[in-house]
């Protein structure tokens, strides 16, 4: 019987070497990488979610979201209230609604007023019934905001976009008239 070496019979190939690895095409190649930040991107999320859970927020008033037209029309005067101040304070959100608004002057150079700058103006000289119009304005600020607010220009300047000064002009519109103002 003839002896073999082991080492020898090991050595020996029974099977074809591997083929040497193709290169991929751009369309693999694209896969691989989307699913490879597909996954970057979950773990990124789940650790964004884990990062800020401990943070508190305010849930999104919807009176606060403003859906305009995409091209700019001249919106037509509202139904006015009955009672005088009310109809003024809605004229005055009218007015800051097609004229703009700002903040830090009663009007700007582009024509834009503050709450109280339109008040002033849809008030027509009457002193009375603008003074009357800023304390009912100024009494639906602090139901809403608190004491803390202490005139109505101080919380017009406070904010950077007009939603909510027109929002508080229109509560205070429906407040006078409930108060037959």
């Amino acid at each position: 019987m003839p002896q073999t070496h082991p080492a020898i019979d090991q050595a020996a190939p029974t099977t074809a070497p591997p083929a040497p690895p193709t290169e991929l095409s751009l369309e693999e190649r694209l896969t691989l990488v989307n699913t490879e930040m597909t996954a970057r991107l979950d773990e990124a999320a789940v650790a964004y979610e884990v990062n800020t859970a401990h943070i508190e927020t305010e849930p999104v008033d919807l009176a606060d979201v403003v859906t305009v037209p995409l091209t700019p029309t001249l919106q037509p005067q509202p139904n006015a209230y009955p009672t005088p101040v009310a109809a003024l304070l809605q004229r005055a959100r009218h007015r800051l609604l097609t004229g703009g608004w700002c903040k830090n002057v009663l009007i700007d150079a582009d024509g834009a007023r503050c709450m109280l700058g339109a008040i002033r103006i849809e008030a027509r000289g009457d002193s009375g019934l603008e003074a009357d119009a800023a304390a009912v304005l100024l009494d639906a600020i602090r139901r809403k905001f608190g004491d803390g607010v202490d005139t109505v220009p101080s919380f017009n300047d406070a904010h950077g976009s007009g939603r909510v000064p027109m929002r508080m002009l229109d509560q205070a519109a429906g407040l006078a008239d409930t108060r037959g103002l």
